[in-house]
């Protein structure tokens, strides 16, 4: 009988809002874990920490050329200005890492997140054109438009057939977490917009449409999307599949803004006949000033305001021109049970972020 292997992970985005929750879910069952990222991570013990630019592919052989891991976790993405760019670099990221470790012949599963824009298309085209109906179903068609989800699940599914290990793709809608330096925060960019309307003396003004305001909607814990991806790592039954991966509430943000709104001690504005957008709210100069006043005054470790707050995405998500939630139950049926609150996951966003001194106690 042949021994199985020891189990090793290898996490592609190890500093990102949901790799850094894989990081801890397996440290604390006890598994080795090699953590990449593009830049040098905070130390986590037990995380052998593996620093490299995921766009160079002679760079990722050199890094992994010792590395055979067993499970890979791929959590990382890099934001290009056009599709076509999203498509060459992530497309070609997934593809050159499982490359990078084919000689070693040891990978038995790779869980790939991606998100809702496989069902409402990508950023050029978002919301905009042919879209699926809520709530989103797994096994609907890829919409006719040119996606980097698409052509990451291509790559994976071409070297799981040729190499003969499992998959499983995670698609999250909007992650609550604690990141920073991530494109797409939105309990810190909610947590800043806050702060500096506090700082100012302006009200909490959500910045999206009526369709967000009043329909519903759901959203993704990243520890809770963490441990879905281990889970179908570790299930035999739940492999070569892709899952829906939310919370299991909905709600709706004329519902969720004034609670938010309380927890960072603003007054709420809602909806008003018209979307104001973060990035016209924070338009000009005046906010990263404001931003580099409230770290002095708090004692914050972060003055650049780009690192934590990404006013585009939050933008995108709050701007939908539908509304948006999931079905869970293909992973249901296989047994993934586990679920979240959303008002619970933004309020220990919120405390972590206060903790790390990212945004005022």
């Amino acid at each position: 009988m042949t021994e199985k292997t020891p189990s090793l992970a290898l996490i592609v985005g190890a500093t990102g809002i949901v790799g850094d929750r894989i990081s801890a879910n397996l440290i604390d069952r006890g598994s080795d874990v090699v953590g990449m990222s593009r830049r040098a991570p905070s130390p986590r013990p037990g995380v052998k920490s593996v620093t490299v630019d995921f766009t160079d592919q002679v760079a990722l052989q050199a890094a992994l050329a010792d590395i055979r891991p067993t499970e890979i976790y791929f959590t990382a993405w890099a934001r290009m200005p056009t599709e076509a760019e999203n498509i060459r670099v992530n497309g070609g990221m997934v593809r050159d890492i499982l490359q990078a470790v084919e000689p070693h012949q040891s990978v038995r599963h790779v869980a790939l997140m991606t998100g809702l824009k496989h069902y409402l298309g990508p950023f050029e085209a978002y919301a905009s054109g042919e879209t699926r109906d809520t709530p989103f179903h797994e096994e609907e068609p890829r919409l006719p438009t040119p996606n980097f989800y698409y052509a990451q699940e291509d790559e994976l599914w071409k070297s799981a057939d040729r190499n003969g290990f499992s998959w499983s793709v995670h698609r999250s809608h909007t992650v609550i977490g604690y990141a920073v330096g991530n494109a797409m925060n939105i309990a810190s960019t909610l947590a800043v917009q806050a702060a500096l309307a506090k700082h100012r003396g302006e009200p909490f003004i959500f910045p999206g449409n009526d369709i967000q305001w009043n329909g519903i909607t759901d959203m993704t814990d990243s520890d809770l999307a963490a441990r879905q991806m281990i889970w179908a790592a570790e299930s035999e039954k739940a492999a070569n599949q892709a899952y829906n991966i939310a919370n299991g509430d909905v709600f709706r943000w004329r519902w969720m803004w004034p609670r938010i709104a309380e927890m960072l001690g603003v007054e709420p504005e809602g909806y008003e006949g018209e979307s104001r957008p973060l990035e016209q709210q924070m338009a000009g100069p005046g906010p990263q000033q404001a931003w580099k006043e409230i770290t002095v005054e708090h004692n914050l470790i972060e003055p650049d305001l780009s690192r934590v707050a990404s006013w585009w995405h939050t933008d995108s998500d709050l701007n939908r021109p539908l509304e948006c939630f999931t079905d869970m139950a293909r992973s249901r049926r296989l047994g993934f049970l586990d679920q979240s609150n959303s008002l619970d996951c933004f309020g220990e966003a919120f405390d972590r972020l206060r903790r790390e001194g990212i945004i005022p106690k």
